[in-house]
């Protein structure tokens, strides 16, 4: 039987301010943190204080997520030593989908670019 992740069962309440941190320190913003993951899952404020509040762990955080952007799939490049694209686990790639886009954020790339839109047809 193959044990699950640590990571799923790590408590969102404690990632989120290593996010908003790793960003700060980079000049950007927690409100911009929050974007990010509002793109990524469909958690507003209020969803995001309940989660916390809560101490609700990664596993359960993406299952409940509002609204999973359907654009998650634009996300590309390697984070940790992998490439997101080819992460086979479902919530594994989920996890390190936002570790990328909170990621790109801290490197300076603009939003536009970091909130991933299709191309035009």
């Amino acid at each position: 039987m193959v044990q699950p992740h640590k990571v799923y069962a790590m408590k969102f309440a404690k990632l989120y301010p290593l996010y908003v941190g790793k960003a700060e320190r980079k000049g950007r913003t927690r409100a911009e943190v929050d974007q990010v993951i509002a793109w990524l899952t469909g958690y507003d404020a209020a969803g995001l204080a309940k989660v916390m509040a809560d101490d609700v762990d990664l596993e359960t955080f993406f299952a409940q997520a509002p609204a999973f952007n359907p654009n998650a799939h634009l996300i590309k490049g390697a984070i940790c030593g992998y490439r997101v694209e080819e992460i086979e686990d479902p919530l594994m790639q989920k996890i390190r989908y936002l570790d990328k886009l909170v990621d790109e954020l801290a490197k300076g790339k603009k939003m536009a670019s970091i909130l991933r839109q299709p191309a035009a047809v």
